[in-house]
């Protein structure tokens, strides 16, 4: 399989990749982004349309992309119905609000031979992000970072590429803007996700993201996903901030003893027993990060001697060195 994917990604064209566009009321932006598409050299082009009531379907049609209505709730609906569909060897997943540059998208192509998924980071055009928006995914992912030791500045991104086979191994158990969290959560595992920069553009039609609202839910969900992809480290760095009251318990205590001359023993106990087990579980969730990174460089230097062994196969099948003639 790595073998035909490092060869299919070595001469990867327009025509390998399918643009999917999870849809809910988008009329106003959906022709204009189909037209784009199309301008760029995109000419498969699936709609995922969640029954929109403002004629968003029968717009996308008439610009000529295949349409069809997803089933499940929300966006992770769509796109566990858009892999049913795709057949090309990538999907390329973005938003129907006009806010990303298709210009963009041979960026994400061009490094998709290492990875799995490569997100468009939304760091061209940021000042179109709403401010708040724009704070909470700051703090999602340096969140998101932390939990799985992975380098990325924006796991909220609505503009990825996958490569499809990965893309229907996916299992979605969220059900709305988190899902871009989750998808990358399970590629995160193995390393096989990264990022490029990407023109992030002001959006048309009506806003459905709720900055609070949708900033709580992922945050939850990116706790839920690191209790599933990455516990040990969790419930360490949990545990870990017993550091903070124990603290507060000895100053109190010190406080007591220097200024009041009275010794609270028990106190005392309390605050360095929970300052024992704040200090082991750091230890614990440091000794888990260095595992997890560990893991990731060794599946890093796995795919590079992949990546270079198929070179040389592909270097061979092209290039077969000539027969010998026979000795008499």
């Amino acid at each position: 399989m790595d073998v035909l994917k490092t060869e299919i990604i070595a001469q990867i064209t327009k025509q390998v990749i399918t643009v999917v566009i999870p849809t809910l009321n988008e009329v106003q932006a959906i022709g204009k982004v189909i037209d784009e598409l199309h301008e760029f050299g995109y000419k498969n082009i699936l709609v995922v349309d969640g029954y929109s009531t403002d004629g968003t379907a029968d717009a996308a049609a008439q610009k000529g992309a295949r349409v069809i209505n997803q089933t499940g709730q929300g966006k992770s609906g769509a796109l566990a119905t858009a892999v049913q569909y795709v057949n090309t060897p990538y999907m390329l997943v973005m938003d129907g609000d006009y806010t990303y540059d298709p210009a963009y998208i041979e960026r994400l192509a061009a490094h998709a031979g290492a990875y799995d998924e490569v997100i468009g980071a939304r760091t061209i055009g940021r000042e179109n992000i709403p401010r708040l928006n724009r704070f909470g995914n700051r703090l999602i992912s340096y969140f998101f970072k932390l939990m799985f030791a992975v380098n990325l500045t924006d796991v909220c991104s609505g503009m990825y590429l996958i490569l499809t086979d990965a893309a229907k191994k996916l299992e979605f158990t969220t059900g709305g803007f988190d899902v871009e969290a989750e998808i990358v959560a399970q590629f995160a595992d193995g390393e096989r996700v990264s990022e490029v920069p990407v023109n992030y553009r002001p959006r048309m039609g009506k806003q459905k993201l709720s900055s609070v609202r949708h900033g709580i839910k992922i945050t939850t969900s990116i706790l839920r996903l690191a209790n599933f992809h990455n516990p040990v480290f969790l419930y360490s760095a949990i545990v870990a901030v017993c550091m903070l009251p124990a603290l507060g318990i000895m100053e109190w205590v010190f406080y007591q003893r220097i200024f009041f001359g009275q010794w609270h023993a028990g106190y005392a106990i309390v605050g360095l027993l929970l300052m024992m087990l704040s200090l082991e579980s750091i230890a614990v969730s440091t000794l888990s990060l260095l595992i997890k990174r560990s893991e990731q460089r060794t599946n890093r230097n796995m795919r590079q001697i992949v990546q270079t062994s198929t070179q040389k196969i592909i270097g061979l099948w092209n290039n077969p060195k000539p027969e010998e003639s026979d000795q008499e």
